[in-house]
């Protein structure tokens, strides 16, 4: 009963904000609530003290004792929803694919079903000594990506 009010808690607030989704909810056997939130322009600390405002006020500590951290998606984290993907678009990823394969490239396109990345490498010339800058791309279905995480750089 107490999971099932804070899931739908959970999903009013988000459903005034459209431009926020949910990244993961856990709520522990001791009643310890972590909601991680993301967005499409990102997540103010505003977005955050909304969403644990409505699930706070809305839950009866008379009833049920509890503690709420509500906080928004790290870079650390990696990307696991569709939607991180297209925010990030034009920023450099780092994808493992599923045959532990690493892939580090500009994140150029991302649909519903997969993303494009595109990099330059050096490779030899085809004719003569020496190398040759070649600008590289490859698609990867969404199905086929094991982890993913946005490269910060400075």
């Amino acid at each position: 009963m107490f999971k099932e009010k804070v899931n739908n808690l959970v999903q009013e607030v988000l459903s005034e904000e459209p431009s926020l989704f949910l990244i993961s909810k856990e709520i522990t056997a001791g009643n310890k609530i972590v909601v991680v939130i993301d967005g499409d322009n990102g997540v103010t600390l505003s977005d955050c003290m909304k969403v644990s405002r409505h699930i706070e006020h809305n839950l009866d500590r008379e009833e049920e004792d509890f503690s709420l951290e509500v906080y928004s998606s790290g870079v650390s984290e990696g990307l696991t929803h569709i939607r991180q993907y297209k925010k990030n678009i034009q920023r450099k990823l780092e994808v493992i694919i599923a045959d532990n394969k690493k892939v580090e490239g500009t994140l150029v396109e991302a649909d519903d079903e997969k993303i494009k990345l595109q990099w330059k490498a050096r490779e030899p010339k085809p004719i003569g000594k020496g190398k040759v800058t070649v600008q590289k791309e490859q698609e990867i279905p969404y199905k086929d990506i094991v982890k993913a995480k946005v490269m910060v750089t400075f």
